[in-house]
């Protein structure tokens, strides 16, 4: 079974979490939850350790603020991993009740930008090269504001931001159909992200965040078209039922994940340099957080794993036949394969636990943070 496709591949892990989170009803704590970003590159370092998969940590500004931004760079490089994407806020202001970098008062709008400028400086402080944007802007109500306004001055705005990038920076651009506004949202498809890349450049790509989708919209696709264009910038996995749920990536639809990373291998995306950002965006609500986190990455790399054992010849061929169930079969065969063995014989061979999560459970370390970590406030969501 040949997996040497994995080798360079990783997943960046998401400061947010390992801090408590819950539903709109209930934020549900958890003894040992970091309580400062110190705390939770410790623990998405442990992550690392045991997967061998998640070198980079996303930060949240200003959730992950602090004073010295070298000494926190210094600290994640000493543990073994490096600060990643920098994700900026626009969902948690007073001023933001009628959008951030759609408002149609400029001084609101200046203020966002404003904030993005210092996300690029603590970027430069950092070593970090991606700014992450989900705009949560959006309308109610038909006739509440001008849609073509609202994406005129979107533009204006981006452009600002994307002027004042460093040579080695780019923005990552998210998007998402509903949520928190129902009329519309201001970037709610990759449409929409995609075009307001491609006027601002190539260091302007789409994020594509698996839960940010109507109900049965084709996935792969999507990634397909981004791959054809350049402009697939970054994944935010998790998995979904019902909507945004930001559940563990492959507990809903383990074949989809799957037959995304199919498209991925594909177009080579998996590759170092192809500088997709492949991010993990989820919460533990309910479930342990570290053992939730280690499950996901190696749920990614199984799809991985299982994708580069499809048998590209043999698929091209029985596609250019025109034989519909032979292709079928073919990529069904490689689904449908075991990997796991495979994959534990493969960090095995690299000095890591065959069993990640098993490992964690035995290394004492949920035990001794608990008892550690006793003062102060926990980390949580938007804090």
């Amino acid at each position: 079974m040949n997996l040497d496709g994995l080798d360079g591949f990783t997943v960046e892990v998401p400061s947010w979490a390992y801090g408590n989170s819950g539903t709109r009803f209930k934020v549900f704590t958890s003894p040992g939850v970091p309580r400062n970003p110190y705390e939770k590159i410790a623990d998405a370092a442990q992550v690392h350790r045991l997967t061998g998969l998640a070198p980079r940590v996303s930060l949240h500004i200003p959730w992950d603020a602090v004073d010295d931004w070298a000494d926190l760079r210094a600290h994640a490089e000493k543990l073994g991993v490096r600060i990643g994407a920098i994700n900026s806020n626009l969902f948690q202001d007073d001023d933001y009740r009628l959008g951030s970098l759609c408002h149609p008062d400029p001084v609101v709008r200046d203020k966002a930008v404003r904030h993005h400028l210092r996300c690029l400086e603590i970027m430069r402080e950092t070593g970090s090269t991606d700014l992450k944007i989900w705009l949560p802007d959006g309308l109610n109500y038909p006739g509440q504001d001008s849609l073509r306004g609202r994406q005129d001055r979107l533009g204006e705005s981006l452009r600002r931001v994307y002027d004042e990038l460093g040579a080695d920076q780019r923005i990552l651009l998210e998007y998402k159909f509903f949520e928190p506004y129902f009329y519309t949202m201001d970037i709610p498809d990759w449409g929409t992200s995609l075009l307001h890349c491609l006027a601002l450049g190539e260091r302007a790509t789409v994020v594509l965040d698996t839960g940010h989708h109507a109900p049965g919209t084709n996935i792969e696709f999507i990634v397909m078209q981004l791959l054809r264009q350049g402009r697939l910038g970054a994944f935010d996995f998790n998995s979904r039922f019902y909507a945004d749920d930001d559940l563990i990536v492959g507990a809903a639809d383990p074949f989809q994940l799957f037959r995304i990373m199919s498209e991925i291998v594909a177009g080579g995306a998996h590759r170092p340099e192809s500088r997709v950002n492949f991010m993990l965006d989820q919460c533990h609500n309910i479930e342990e957080k570290l053992p939730g986190q280690i499950r996901s990455v190696l749920n990614v790399e199984q799809a991985l794993a299982k994708a580069l054992l499809i048998d590209q010849s043999a698929l091209a061929t029985a596609q250019r036949d025109g034989d519909v169930l032979g292709a079928n079969e073919i990529l069904m065969a490689a689904y449908e394969t075991d990997v796991r063995g495979a994959l534990a014989d493969r960090r095995e061979a690299r000095g890591l636990p065959r069993d990640p999560v098993a490992a964690f459970k035995a290394s004492g370390y949920a035990a001794a943070v608990a008892t550690d970590r006793v003062g102060g406030t926990q980390a949580g969501w938007g804090a």
